[in-house]
């Protein structure tokens, strides 16, 4: 089976009008009558293709894509070996309820979740549809366990936009203003930031003043799990000083915590590994799973310690769609394509080549204040270079200015100052080099 793009899609950037195009603009005119305010966009432009590394708008635009749909097309959109398996699936049956009837494909990719994830012990999986609703039941599984209710979460922290979800992340704009109140028990704690802690804090002395908040403000023997992104995604891509994330994960196995790692953005060889925890040797009790899980299709899943995943009760776990026919087939697919095409080490190709780029744009642009992040999960911090205070205005002209050029860029950081970039793993080294052109015109343009 060939893994090359769809043969019909241009693969190069390519502007057949402005952006956004009429189509486009027409399509947004009607976006705005007949969907909900509350649902934004990051770009003006409505998608008809995607393949490889470029998404084609209705207008015939070709564009870079350094977002994946926010890492979920980790492979490519329409990756061959996934596109083949849903159409499979498809034909055979596209729901039954893994509850009411129960089918091969959600065991085998749980049976792949317990291989792939960290540790050599007995594990357990149970599949869901999002992130969100991920990280909610490893929530409730940890307390399940631990007889205890306390959950502690992490400054900067994005984990979702259920109500707990909301409750453990940190952003109040735009994820939780004005939809409160939000469930008890959801403690904070100060993360590892470098960039902005300095060279004095390493990650020892990190983990050490989180652990002093949890001690004083929560106690261990109130506390049920400890949540944490190894890599943390919306909050701006912050990779913990070394030694940080070790020292909470020892500090949970001595105090009986369970140690949730939140895997929904930085898995499935996002980081060049097939998981970011591997980094620095964690094993997670749990691990929390998605978005490029399933190259697209909606799937989640919770991942663990045996005996801590069957210690909710029958019936307890579950959903209605969690596990879904389809998703299971491209998941199985998607893992296939990784192992196959070499995507871990793909992931490690691309960190080369941009971190090349923009360590020179950062060495030209006193701007771009740090440089940072793991495999295809990278990102620019932007500052004042007078006082390094967060440049959340430079970050969304840059942005703006990138998509006009056909590039699609995204931006995050708690203060807004972030862009962040999540290629497919399917790029090429060709448009890679193209994408950071346009960005590296954009910053003199700006300057």
């Amino acid at each position: 089976m060939t893994t090359t793009p769809d043969a019909g899609l241009r693969q190069d950037r390519h502007l057949a009008t402005e952006i956004p195009g009429p189509l486009s603009q027409a399509l947004m005119a009607r976006k705005d009558t007949a969907v909900a305010r509350g649902v934004g966009t990051t770009m003006p432009v409505f998608a008809a293709r995607a393949a490889g590394g470029v998404v084609e708008d209705v207008d015939g635009n070709v564009l870079i894509d350094l977002g994946s749909g926010i890492a979920v097309t980790t492979v490519g959109a329409s990756a061959p070996r996934v596109v083949e398996a849903v159409e499979q699936q498809v034909r055979e049956f596209t729901h039954t309820c893994f509850m009411v009837t129960p089918y091969e494909g959600y065991v085998a990719v749980a049976e792949q979740l317990n291989r792939l994830t960290p540790g050599t012990h007995e594990k357990r999986s149970v599949l869901f549809n999002s992130g969100a609703e991920a990280v909610e039941n490893a929530v409730k599984i940890a307390r399940a366990a631990t007889g205890r209710s306390a959950v502690v979460a992490f400054d900067h922290a994005y984990h979702g936009r259920t109500n707990l979800t909301m409750a453990l992340t940190a952003k109040a704009k735009p994820y939780k203003h004005g939809f409160g109140p939000f469930a008890p028990e959801v403690y904070r704690a100060p993360l590892s930031y470098p960039f902005r802690d300095g060279p004095d804090v390493d990650g020892g002395a990190a983990a050490r003043r989180a652990i002093e908040v949890i001690e004083k403000q929560v106690g261990p023997e109130n506390l049920a799990a400890l949540v944490i992104e190894p890599i943390q995604g919306e909050g701006g891509f912050i990779v913990p000083a070394a030694g940080f994330l070790p020292a909470l994960q020892e500090w949970c196995r001595d105090n009986g915590v369970v140690f949730i790692a939140d895997e929904v953005q930085t898995g499935f060889a996002r980081t060049g590994a097939m998981f970011a925890s591997e980094h620095e040797g964690l094993v997670p009790d749990l691990l929390v799973s998605a978005k490029g899980i399933a190259d697209g299709l909606p799937l989640a899943a919770v991942t663990g310690r045996a005996e801590i995943m069957d210690a909710a009760h029958a019936g307890g776990l579950g959903g209605t769609y969690g596990g879904n026919p389809l998703a299971c087939a491209a998941a199985l697919a998607t893992i296939e394509t990784i192992t196959a095409d070499g995507m871990i080490e793909r992931a490690r190709e691309i960190e080369a080549l941009a971190l090349a780029r923009l360590e020179r744009l950062r060495d030209a642009d006193p701007r771009i204040g740090d440089v940072r992040g793991r495999g295809a999960m990278l990102a620019v911090e932007l500052v004042d270079p007078a006082t390094g205070a967060p440049d959340a205005e430079l970050a969304r002209s840059v942005a703006a200015a990138a998509h006009a050029q056909g590039v699609i860029v995204l931006v995050c950081g708690t203060y807004g100052n972030v862009l962040r970039f999540l290629p497919p793993l399917a790029i090429s080294d060709a448009q890679l080099e193209d994408a950071f052109d346009v960005l590296a015109a954009t910053f003199t343009e700006l300057s």
